[in-house]
């Protein structure tokens, strides 16, 4: 959040339905921890504009004692409570751990290594310097980039760790005629390779930034239900107990049009898609240069109060209430076909979002109807260690009759404590008056 930015100009940013908040500064102790390049370690790269090569450049170069030593004073700094709670994404993105995946501006990152192997062994040939080189880089770039998740988990146990941008689907073509959106055979394949990474990560960050060809565009929602759904596949490939909660990351604007928010139907292809598919949770990154000035503030308080708070309460609820009934509270409520049009949204007809009071409140009682409807699109994903099978439609009716009950006795208790304060306050007077 740019609010560093915006209180210069007494303009406030109400962030009221968020669960945590966090401006990505130098600054420590914050819910959201983002290391970036120069904040965790010794992280080898190079300089694409001067070709520097940074810390040995590529990582079979870099030096993994004395990274992980500053790193362990990196996490001291950063996150200085041994028992606070948030999130802790390390986003690292000059180079890819795996070999082939450094295509374009990253293939620099496969010529050094070859040059690498050849120096170290120069009887070796063309192929065989490639092979040896692909061999080390992915040697190095496990060994560096699982240290950090496991020195970051053993350090801050409390604090979920995982990188930026992984697991990515690659799912660019939205522009082909025949775009589904789904991740290729070859992508799923590689990211299976990838299983060290999952096992070592205690959540994952998927990325799902919108361009502006893809505003009010249903594509859009296609290619974010199979980035969200590619992140829950690979948190469920390690065997343990309970899968890696997912993050999704979206901005509020356009990658290549920042002064321009997502409409209402582009936050349902972004957070109505993710919440619906089974994320956690939604990370809204703000670049700094996106509001820099008293114009750009004025228009994303205004965006955030009348469009974007309003329906994540909307999403928030509707998902917290499908948990409730249909999951007995202890999981959370999954599309039946995860490649459906199906959203975790109230009912407009019988539920309202209103503002009062500096927050958000949300007005109104499902029907069994609503109870129904849910029960046939979604069902249920449990939380480590707890049961949630779905209700039943009769279970469903027995819950909402309780939740009915439940509710008028808290009526009724309210009534009678306002009855009895009234009735005390009219004693209170009439000894006030016979006093006087």
């Amino acid at each position: 959040m740019p609010d560093l930015v915006c209180n210069r100009y007494n303009i406030s940013l109400d962030t009221s339905p968020f669960k945590g908040v966090a401006t990505p500064a130098k600054v420590p102790g914050q819910f959201l921890s983002l290391f970036y390049t120069d904040r965790l370690g010794l992280y080898p790269h190079i300089e694409l504009t001067t070709g520097k090569q940074v810390y040995g450049g590529i990582p079979q170069r870099g030096n993994l004692k004395a990274s992980l030593s500053k790193a362990k004073a990196d996490i001291n700094y950063y996150i200085p409570s041994k028992t606070s709670r948030g999130l802790a994404v390390i986003d690292w993105e000059e180079w890819r751990p795996l070999w082939d995946r450094n295509w374009g501006t990253k293939r620099i990152y496969q010529t050094l290594s070859v040059a690498h192997a050849m120096q170290t062994n120069q009887s070796l040939t063309a192929a065989q310097a490639t092979e040896k080189a692909k061999q080390q880089f992915q040697h190095a770039a496990r060994s560096l980039m699982s240290g950090m998740l496991a020195m970051g988990r053993g350090m801050r146990p409390n604090y979920l760790w995982g990188f930026y941008l992984f697991p990515n689907c690659y799912n660019y073509g939205w522009s082909e005629p025949n775009y589904t959106g789904r991740c290729s055979k070859d992508v799923r394949r590689q990211n299976d390779e990838l299983l060290w990474l999952w096992e070592s990560s205690s959540a994952l960050y998927p990325s799902v930034y919108l361009q502006a060809s893809l505003a009010d565009n249903p594509r859009a929602a296609l290619m974010v239900r199979n980035r969200v759904q590619e992140a829950l596949r690979v948190s469920s490939l390690p065997r343990r107990s309970g899968t890696a909660p997912v993050f999704v990351y979206m901005r509020p604007v356009f990658v290549d049009q920042n002064r321009r928010f997502l409409s209402q139907a582009d936050l349902v292809s972004t957070i109505g898609e993710s919440a619906a598919v089974g994320a956690s949770g939604v990370v809204l990154w703000g670049a700094s240069a996106d509001y820099d000035d008293q114009a750009s503030c004025k228009y994303l308080s205004s965006y955030i109060s009348s469009t974007l708070n309003p329906y994540i309460t909307n999403v928030t609820m509707a998902a917290q209430l499908c948990s409730n009934f249909l999951c007995r509270g202890s999981g959370r409520c999954v599309r039946k076909n995860y490649n459906s049009h199906h959203y975790l949204h109230l009912n407009p007809e019988n539920f309202r979002v209103i503002y009062i009071q500096n927050r958000y409140l949300v007005l109104g009682r499902p029907t069994f109807e609503d109870l129904k409807t849910l029960s046939k699109k979604f069902t249920c994903q449990c939380y480590k260690g707890r049961s949630c099978t779905p209700r039943t439609y009769s279970e469903l009716v027995k819950a909402l009759m309780f939740t009915v009950k439940q509710e008028l006795h808290q009526k009724a208790h309210n009534m009678n404590k306002a009855m009895l304060a009234n009735t005390q306050q009219a004693s209170i007077t009439k000894d006030i008056f016979k006093a006087s």
